[in-house]
């Protein structure tokens, strides 16, 4: 197992098996923002700064080099992978800009802006309301020129030629999106978890809905689909970002819906509580990823890593080192 997280005031790359886990610590002087690394090359991961742009390793987390420092700005606030293609990688940035590497990040280049569009002139990030930035970058797994880019806040947007155009936000789309999952079992589907609630689209963004039947907490931060089912789906929310993210004042849950495809409009959203993963009082929101088997996904918060074999119903904490400050986790990667 190969994972990488920017969690403990850092970049962490986890390797190894249940019962030897070797852990490295890097890039603690600097914000890391987000990580993102390819199943295909699980010893290569890049993790994105808000003060000193992208890094990248390519011996599995033991050492980081800057790249694209000629092209990127200072924050690059998230990274992604083409499902299609490991060399090509997508970096958001604050003021929000999408870039791209087609050369495994050694050289990048801005796709079309993203202020040309129309609902530019109403983005603004709450807590430094002069700009906004790129929050999440989804490649769609079925259609290479397809990708879904979130700005906090304002719009979910996309682009079907791969960045030449983009299409604005529709009006039963988010305004403030967190994070997005994909399948490359379900064409069209998107799941979204954001500021503003969770929603789902079945044809590629065109429209969107809102099954919120059980879900108690409305401020929804991270949401992953199992490998091996898309009918299955875990999320993490609270009531609101000081509950979601502030140490002090904590208390962010975990939810699960599981559907039949025969369902009108899905089953209910089921809370998951005492099942190894912190939660409720205390505990601030968790970033989840994916694993590589079904009902495999890990979890990431300010008390540790995580990771569920059974899709949420039991967690165990991976036993790597921890300092004893408590941060919030900022992203999660899990490759192999």
């Amino acid at each position: 197992m190969h994972l990488y997280a920017a969690a403990n005031g850092a970049v962490l790359a986890v390797s190894g098996s249940s019962e030897d886990f070797t852990a490295r610590r890097r890039l603690d002087e600097h914000r890391v923002e987000c990580v993102a690394a390819d199943p295909r090359a699980p010893t290569r991961a890049f993790c994105g700064t808000f003060d000193a742009g992208v890094f990248r390793t390519t011996d599995g987390g033991g050492s980081w080099h800057a790249v694209g420092t000629d092209a990127l700005p200072e924050s690059v606030t998230s990274l992604a992978v083409s499902p299609a293609d490991p060399d090509v990688i997508y970096a958001g940035t604050e003021p929000s800009a999408v870039f791209r590497s087609r050369d495994g990040g050694e050289t990048w280049t801005e796709l079309a802006p993203l202020s040309d569009l129309d609902s530019a002139s109403s983005w603004a990030f709450p807590p430094r309301p002069h700009t906004h930035h790129v929050r999440w970058i989804e490649p769609d797994p079925t259609d290479p020129d397809r990708l879904f880019v979130a700005v906090e806040a304002g719009a979910l947007v996309r682009s079907l030629d791969g960045g030449e155009t983009w299409q604005d936000r529709v009006p039963s789309s988010k305004r403030d999106t967190h994070s997005m999952a994909t399948h490359p079992d379900r064409p069209g589907r998107v799941w979204v978890a954001a500021g503003d609630g969770y929603a789902e689209t079945d044809d590629a963004g065109e429209t969107w809905t809102t099954p919120t039947a059980g879900l108690g907490h409305g401020y929804c931060w991270s949401v992953v689909v199992d490998p091996a089912d898309p009918e299955s789906v875990l999320l993490t929310a609270a009531s609101g970002p000081m509950r979601a993210h502030r140490v002090e004042s904590a208390e962010a849950y975990l939810y699960r819906r599981r559907d039949s495809p025969d369902d009108d409009g899905g089953d209910s959203w089921e809370r998951l509580d005492e099942t190894g993963l912190p939660t409720g009082p205390g505990a601030t929101r968790a970033v989840l990823a994916a694993g590589r088997t079904g009902g495999e996904c890990y979890a990431a918060n300010d008390r540790g890593l995580y990771r569920t074999t059974d899709f949420g119903d039991s967690w165990d904490r991976i036993d790597v080192p921890w300092d004893g400050t408590r941060r919030t986790a900022a992203g999660l990667a899990v490759v192999a």
